[in-house]
């Protein structure tokens, strides 16, 4: 027996072995697609799509420790604006925009006049 017919016969078990190896693939993903729904499925997939990005975020979110805690006192002031603003006596104008409490300069609020007509 010469190299040739050696490496010909050694491809030829490779070949016969990886197409064991596919049609084991095969019957195996048949079998998973029969026993579940397609609704199983469907929740599967979206659930281990869920749970990657939470994994995702969480590794984010420990990385920039500092950005997502200044994040969260941001928005937790923008929550608590008015309190704040009541307790540093000022007030909003129509605006929005922070203006001195003008109620204590003036003593008495002026009412329009009433006139009969």
């Amino acid at each position: 027996m010469n190299a040739r017919e050696r490496d010909m016969i050694a491809d030829r078990q490779l070949r016969d072995a990886s197409l064991a190896l596919v049609k084991a693939d095969i019957d195996n993903v048949k079998e998973d697609v029969s026993a579940k729904s397609i609704k199983d499925r469907v929740t599967s997939r979206l659930t281990d799509g869920a749970l990657e990005l939470f994994d995702e975020a969480n590794a984010m979110a420990d990385n920039k420790l500092g950005v997502l805690a200044t994040l969260l006192a941001a928005v937790g002031i923008w929550f608590a604006r008015n309190p704040i603003i009541a307790a540093l006596g000022l007030e909003e104008d129509e605006l929005g925009r922070q203006t001195a409490d003008e109620t204590a300069s003036d003593p008495e609020p002026q009412l329009p006049l009433e006139t009969d007509g």
